[in-house]
């Protein structure tokens, strides 16, 4: 179960692991925790789909359901909604407050709840999710780590989200966080373009985080991935109100990226069973005789 913020994180943020192991035939469900309703458009080629209009946040929700199966279908992954409104990405000193009833907002017990509800339906082995940062300060970032690992942690215990009628209690054997932008990653491929002779995206990036002193998470396990990058692609450019086919996530050739970083990384957060670190398998620890 991979828990994700917004339509289109699943495909920018670990995709590429969630097609493979689909493609080895594990059940995999994508869990997308708000509509992404607040999401500008980011691709300056983008029309909206004949018969359906962006300028609502009713309009954007829906597109965005498109977008989001388009996607699911490309990585051969299942996709569910946890049914929250996105807060948007709140920007100006100060702050503003955040919009009333927005994801960020709502409870940690009642926001989690629907996750709960999920992992005791489809009882994943292993869930994946994002560090206590958000992986950047995004309130819905922020906020799907808290409930994924509040769910995490909750959904076996049968005192706790009791629900009439509801699965029954199941704990996950192991919890993960996204590490899909190190600066690691990006200082390799940043310097096997420079070493090409092309113009790296990395640069200014690299730059400001460095600037800002941002701590590297450790890195647990890397899951070779490189034959699965053209179904993450795929799935990125199925978001076609965020994804510029000709922009960022575009701009490292394929050849290199395969060459220079095959793989996707993440954080061991939790286990409940053995494995020895580094791991090249989220399931690692599950796969011999282990329920």
């Amino acid at each position: 179960m991979a828990v994700h913020a917004h339509p289109d994180d699943e495909s920018s943020k670990g995709a590429a692991t969630t097609a493979r192991y689909a493609a080895e035939g594990v059940e995999v469900l994508v869990v997308t925790c708000t509509g992404g309703e607040r999401g500008d458009v980011l691709n300056p080629s983008f029309q909206p789909p004949e018969g359906h209009e962006f300028d609502s946040i009713e309009g954007r929700r829906e597109v965005r359901r498109l977008e989001m199966a388009g996607a699911a279908e490309a990585l051969g992954v299942r996709q569910a909604w946890l049914g929250f409104v996105d807060s948007g990405l709140p920007e100006g000193d100060p702050l503003p407050p955040l919009p009333d009833g927005c994801f960020a907002l709502v409870p940690l017990e009642e926001a989690a709840a629907p996750l709960v509800e999920l992992v005791r339906d489809f009882r994943p082995h292993v869930i994946t999710t994002y560090d206590p940062s958000g992986g950047y300060p995004h309130p819905d970032h922020i906020k799907c780590h808290e409930v994924g690992v509040e769910a995490y942690h909750a959904a076996g215990d049968a005192s706790r989200y009791v629900v009439e009628g509801g699965a029954e209690p199941w704990e996950p054997r192991k919890l993960y966080y996204n590490h899909g932008f190190s600066m690691e990653r990006m200082r390799a491929v940043h310097e096997a373009m420079q070493g090409a002779g092309l113009e790296s995206p990395f640069g200014d990036w690299i730059e400001s985080r460095a600037a800002r002193e941002i701590p590297e998470r450790e890195v647990t396990t890397r899951i070779q991935s490189a034959e699965f990058f053209a179904a993450r692609d795929a799935a990125l450019v199925s978001h076609a109100s965020q994804i510029d086919p000709q922009g960022f996530f575009f701009a490292v050739p394929r050849d290199v990226e395969v060459d220079v970083w095959p793989t996707e990384e993440y954080e061991l957060a939790d286990s409940r069973v053995p494995t020895a670190l580094p791991e090249d398998d989220l399931f690692a620890g599950l796969r011999e005789g282990g329920r």
